[in-house]
């Protein structure tokens, strides 16, 4: 009788249905980050064949990532059960259009950044793991974006972090050092709230899938300990993606590894913690999110103030782009400011606002990227990353200053370019909203950002190279500029390439905006409305 009933127990439980080839495809950009990390990983010695295996894996990665988003647009989120476990009882990935979106763009900056790296990284540091580390936080990124469990949210969390320490600290330098304890100690606070949150969610709920969470939140009678999750979850995604008043170990940390890493960082790492705050707050307690939403609407404020006039006061170029990252999550928290309806034309408030965020959220994980790239090559010309010291780049190098001067224009959210469609959007979405001064907010900051991008483009590329620069041949000055950036000048196809196809994004992002804009209003939808992520996920079970 007891075998009979565990064998029922376990039909009941799992499924023998077969999986559509089409549909490993949510799973395929984990397994190849770990595959070919494993690989160079069991080839640590053999440094000259990290790049010919890393760019392959970079190319494979990038490939799946496409194929996922061609899956999920034109057929819907799609979902795998890992051991053939019915919902909710085993472990979910799904992708929906958001997740689509995120991890494709994801995997086009990583590309990017491993083909620059092959240039700018040296030979020791490839030795002490460089390009396993990328694929290990690339692995922890992509499962983040593609989990449908909340525990494995975590989990994935964790996995981004172990990488992402490792390529911060590689070089052991004293201010990395001291970068990496900032860093590792903030985010392990926000790291242990997730955890007490997700302890606390299971308590309430019995479960950790978020569609089945997001069915149950929705006929809870009392909503008090869900109101508490939100918060604590709030928090914790807030320290993750550096919004204010938490952002202090950002501008700590950023700047002390090498550009490419710092480029990885400004570009993923940040843009975790807004994706999963909106998929928290947005997609499992709405009513909550409203609830908050005042809150939401000063910190989303503070957070691109408090990074524009950050950006401002800068005078290295690395610290200028470390604020203007905090700027932009500022820009992408305005989504969880918004109205769900209101009378009138209110009603378009949150599907405008969140489509805007999202595609923020695109624009910045590319723009950011290709602005640290580019830092790291004007560090290179210039011998030093201080706009007191640097001038004269856009006489001796004027195409390179001319990509420059398109991510800064850029970054502030100038037209033609990526960042001014969806500041458009979200200004429409504010002002619909009923929140004029949140509009204003936007506003002030992208001016604020505009300011303080000229002063960059000014003192470091247009103004002649300061006479105390030029006559400093000091050898101890060459050995600094030898060690700290190492970096292909843009006559070089390793950096030149990268920055190119990162530029051109932007530029055709700006031009010709209307399909990620569909992209972005399918994903925001599917967010405001989770029927068919929960279909995905139950199909026929319920």
């Amino acid at each position: 009788m007891a075998t009979e009933s565990l064998s029922a127990l376990k039909a009941e439980a799992m499924t023998q249905a077969s999986v559509a080839p089409i549909d490993y495809a949510v799973i395929m950009p984990v397994i190849v980050c770990f595959l070919f990390g494993a690989a160079l990983l069991m080839m640590r010695k053999k440094v000259a064949w990290h790049p010919i295996i890393a760019i392959p894996g970079l190319v494979c990665l990038f490939a799946a990532d496409l194929a996922l988003l061609w899956r999920v647009a034109t057929g819907g989120p799609v979902t795998m059960m890992m051991g053939g476990w019915k919902p909710p009882f085993g472990i979910a990935f799904t992708a929906d259009m958001m997740g689509a979106i995120f991890v494709t763009v994801a995997g086009f900056v990583a590309l990017c950044a491993g083909i620059y790296a092959t240039a700018s990284v040296p030979g020791t540091e490839r030795r002490y793991g460089f390009f396993p580390f990328l694929f290990l936080m690339m692995g922890g990124v992509s499962g983040a974006f593609v989990t449908g469990d909340i525990f494995n949210l975590y989990v994935w969390f964790e996995v981004l972090l172990i990488g992402s320490f490792g390529l911060l600290i590689l070089g052991s330098q004293h201010e990395q050092l001291d970068g990496a304890t900032k860093y590792c100690f903030l985010n392990l606070v926000g790291t242990t709230l997730f955890l007490i949150a997700t302890g606390y969610l299971y308590g309430i709920f019995g479960t950790l899938n978020m569609a089945d969470i997001a069915e149950k939140a929705r006929v809870m009678e009392d909503t008090t300990p869900i109101f508490t999750l939100a918060v604590l979850y709030f928090v914790s995604f807030s320290m993750k993606a550096a919004a204010f008043p938490l952002q202090s170990w950002l501008p700590a940390s950023y700047h002390t590894p090498r550009f490419v890493t710092s480029a990885l960082f400004a570009g993923l790492l940040t843009k975790v913690g807004v994706y999963a705050a909106i998929r928290v707050l947005l997609m499992l307690f709405p009513p909550e999110r409203a609830e908050m939403a005042p809150l939401f609407a000063w910190v989303a404020a503070l957070t691109m103030i408090f990074g524009a006039l950050g950006a401002l006061a800068q005078s290295d170029l690395r610290r200028f782009l470390n604020y203007a990252v905090i700027a932009g999550i500022g820009n992408i928290m305005v989504a969880l400011a918004l109205p769900a309806a209101v009378p009138g034309e209110g009603g378009i408030a949150m599907s405008v606002g969140l489509s805007g965020a999202i595609l923020y959220a695109a624009h910045s994980i590319v723009v950011m990227t290709a602005l640290y790239l580019a830092a790291g090559v004007a560090a290179h010309l210039a011998g030093t990353s201080s706009l007191h010291e640097m001038g004269g780049l856009w006489r001796n190098n004027p195409l390179f200053a001319a990509v420059m001067l398109v991510l800064l224009f850029a970054v502030s959210g100038l037209p033609p370019f990526s960042g001014f469609w969806p500041k458009v959007a979200l200004v429409r979405a504010t002002i619909a909203g009923d929140l004029p001064w949140l509009a204003a907010s936007i506003l002030v900051a992208g001016f604020i950002l505009t300011i303080a991008s000229a002063r960059v483009f000014a003192l470091g590329f247009w103004r002649s190279l300061p006479a105390a620069t030029a006559a400093d041949t000091s050898a101890e000055k060459k050995a600094i500029v030898a060690e700290r950036f190492t970096a292909a000048g843009p006559e070089k196809a390793l950096s030149a390439i990268p920055l190119l196809a990162l530029c051109s994004f932007v530029v055709i992002a700006g031009v010709w905006p209307q399909w990620l804009l569909d992209l972005t209003d399918a994903a925001a939808n599917g967010i405001i409305d989770p029927a068919p992520y929960i279909a995905s996920v139950f199909g026929g079970v319920r």
